[in-house]
């Protein structure tokens, strides 16, 4: 299973309805559990041939993944085609093609979600589009039944989502994306094995934005003093949020185009410890700013040796802040494995809990089971 960063996501283009619309209204149904490409084609399909299309997203709620969730992402990758409508409904009913009653069941949750008015055409990539297609007295459209043009299903995506991953666009990315963060005191290795862990899965990593201001003051300040070091740089609570938010703004922007592992240089549970070692304690925003990642990898300050490149400050507390780290990702809930001895101890470490991460896979609750799921 690879974490890398997979050729670009097929989309469906930029589709544009004909000058005489072969149809007027254009149904889509389906559980969208995940959408993918061969969902985004189907609804350009339908997209280029009708004047309006209404998609009806219809999961169950024993599925994982939130309705809202699935609306926002399909209306994200299709709001260039704004006479295609999203609708979500639930759909509980049991699933028997066989049985008329509960088509019927199912049938009333979708002409709901329609509403008035008459379906001209059901488009499918599904067996049952055709009798589907019946019961709206609509023309039964079947795009890419034998997933040739497509190659993927959302049976597939949930099995692996690593493996289909090209197929995923960046916001259904974004929500399954594995995050690793790298935490630990000054100089002790974590912006080397932040890059060193995403140069080995060909993934995206997230620098830290908390270097990146101090730099900032530090220039700052030396535009008045030029004399100053990073000893007279001062810090306030308003600048550890301010650290919270651009750290938190960069890594949601990676996730979306990264692998199926996102590296991160620090988060926000860190940043509590450094608001800590400046100010004393740390603010109930920046604490409540923590997120849940999938793993944490803690550097050891031992037998690291300090490099002083003009923006450290603190020699003295890297045993302290290892202890302080260690404790605060004790109560995390989140895996923590430290990283000793030489870097390519760490590294290699590091990479066999990462891939322990990606063979751990993806839990997803089944779909009410059917014929074919999509």
């Amino acid at each position: 299973m690879s974490a890398g960063t997979p050729e670009r996501t097929p989309t469906p283009g930029q589709p544009r309805r004909a000058s005489v619309p072969e149809f007027g209204h254009g149904m889509v149904v389906g559980k969208f559990y995940p959408p993918h490409a061969g969902h985004h084609a189907l609804i350009a399909a339908a997209a280029a041939r009708c004047a309006t299309v209404t998609v009806v997203v219809a999961p169950s709620r024993r599925e994982s993944i939130p309705l809202d969730l699935r609306l926002d992402w399909l209306r994200e990758v299709h709001a260039d085609t704004p006479w295609v409508r999203f609708v979500g409904r639930y759909d509980d009913h049991p699933v028997d093609y066989a049985d008329p009653a509960i088509w019927d069941a199912h049938c009333v949750v979708f002409r709901e979600a329609v509403g008035p008015g008459p379906v001209d055409a059901v488009f499918s990539s599904e067996a049952y589009g055709a009798e589907l297609a019946h019961r709206f007295d609509a023309v039964p459209v079947a795009v890419d039944p034998d997933r040739r043009t497509v190659p993927v299903s959302g049976t597939a995506v949930r099995a692996d989502p690593a493996g289909s991953w090209r197929f995923l666009s960046p916001p259904v990315r974004a929500w399954f994306v594995r995050r690793v963060v790298v935490v630990g005191a000054e100089s002790t290795g974590t912006t080397t094995m932040a890059a060193a862990l995403a140069a080995h899965y060909g993934t995206s990593w997230v620098p830290e934005y908390g270097r990146e201001l101090t730099a900032h003051k530090l220039a700052r300040l030396r535009e008045r003093s030029p004399g100053a070091s990073v000893f007279d740089v001062r810090w306030d609570s308003d600048d550890f949020r301010a650290v919270v938010r651009e750290q938190q703004a960069a890594e949601d922007a990676a996730a979306r185009s990264s692998g199926p592992l996102l590296i991160c240089d620090t988060d926000a549970r860190a940043t509590a410890v450094w608001e800590e070692r400046y100010l004393g304690s740390a603010s109930p925003q920046v604490r409540a700013a923590a997120r849940r990642p999938a793993l944490y990898l803690l550097t050891d300050d031992r037998g690291v040796p300090f490099d002083d490149d003009g923006l450290r400050d603190g020699e003295h507390l890297r045993s302290w802040m290892t202890e302080r780290f260690r404790a605060e990702l004790a109560g995390s809930g989140v895996p923590v494995v430290e990283l000793t001895g030489s870097h390519t101890a760490r590294l290699a470490r590091a990479v066999e809990a990462c891939d322990a991460l990606l063979a751990a896979g993806w839990s997803l609750a089944d779909p009410i089971a059917t014929p074919h799921t999509n």
